[in-house]
């Protein structure tokens, strides 16, 4: 179940939004609430990303504890800024525009 945090608003409600258990789901821009993800992640590592601007949700809906984070990149292959992190079984509303890859993190 996870926990999506607006930065904006605030904590939102708790459920999987079609995430399944042990992936990293982005959704497609402006689709609020979170309905159907347009990319699912499931492999440990960076993964490049392609087209992704303005508003969207990503949730992590990993398991295994604090170690199992997402973290948005402003570089291919998980270079660049990474300061945005995201826990297991939370998920954020941000602008990927400047953001070139997600990177699944081993717990």
């Amino acid at each position: 179940m996870s926990k999506i945090t607006d930065r904006a608003d605030g904590p939102g409600t708790t459920e999987n939004y079609n995430c399944p258990s042990g992936y990293a789901c982005i959704y497609p821009e402006n689709q609020s609430p979170p309905v159907s993800p347009s990319h699912k992640y499931q492999r440990y590592g960076a993964h490049n990303l392609v087209n992704q601007y303005g508003m969207h949700y990503v949730i992590n809906n990993q398991y295994g504890g604090m170690g199992a984070t997402v973290r948005l990149c402003t570089g291919y292959g998980g270079t660049g800024d990474c300061s945005i992190t995201i826990t297991p079984q939370v998920g954020i509303h941000v602008n990927l525009t400047p953001i070139n890859s997600i990177v699944l993190d081993r717990p």
